[in-house]
């Protein structure tokens, strides 16, 4: 059990594949000028990683090695598309929003990856946890990214108004420049918190 918790929590912090791995930036800049539409991207990811690594793990002996990635990608596919046609049923304006960056999904590196380094060499409950992991992670990082750009671009979070009408907006934290300043703090933030996260383990002989 404690094995599953370090292999679901390493995608959180150490792992996490915005702000430590750097895949997927895409959606990071382009979805999270809102912080509803952070969410929504995070929680489709994060049920496609899950899915398709546990679709991975199952399939793995079965697999032909020299034609794995394409399967990964079929396999990807069909769970995005099965994503979309959910969100379009049920939340037709979050869908819209999403736009081209849902269908986009399917070549998200970090799903891919998880497959190619994780799912396809471990049995399926490690997987799972994996994919949830790394989901999580994504999720988390793109909200965080949500949150702070929506909340000094216009002065609300999750559209509801915050920041009365004394505050005047920084438009910049709304458009691409803005986000790439931020991640680039956050980057760091979780650079420096890991770094003495290993000075700790180092000075209490865990490593």
């Amino acid at each position: 059990m404690k094995n599953l918790w370090n292999i679901f929590k390493k995608g959180i912090i150490a792992e996490n594949p915005i702000f430590v791995l750097a895949l997927s930036l895409c959606p990071a800049l382009a979805v999270t000028s809102k912080a509803v539409n952070a969410l929504t991207m995070g929680l489709s990811v994060m049920f496609v990683i899950t899915a398709n690594n546990t679709v991975v793990s199952i399939t793995r002996k079965f697999v032909n090695q020299k034609v794995r990635v394409p399967v990964y990608i079929t396999s990807i596919a069909t769970i995005v598309t099965m994503v979309e046609l959910v969100l379009q049923a049920v939340a037709p304006v979050l869908y819209k929003a999403l736009g081209i960056y849902l269908a986009l999904v399917v070549v998200f590196a970090i799903i891919l990856a998880r497959a190619e380094v994780f799912a396809s060499k471990n049995k399926v409950i490690p997987s799972f946890f994996d994919g949830l992991g790394m989901g999580t992670g994504f999720c988390i990082a793109l909200v965080v990214i949500g949150i702070i750009r929506e909340l000094f671009g216009s002065g609300a979070i999750f559209g509801f108004k915050v920041l009365g009408a004394w505050y005047n907006p920084a438009l910049i934290m709304i458009l691409p420049p803005g986000g790439f300043i931020l991640i680039g703090y956050l980057v760091s933030i979780v650079k420096i918190y890991n770094q003495h996260q290993e000075k700790l383990k180092m000075s209490r002989g865990e490593m």
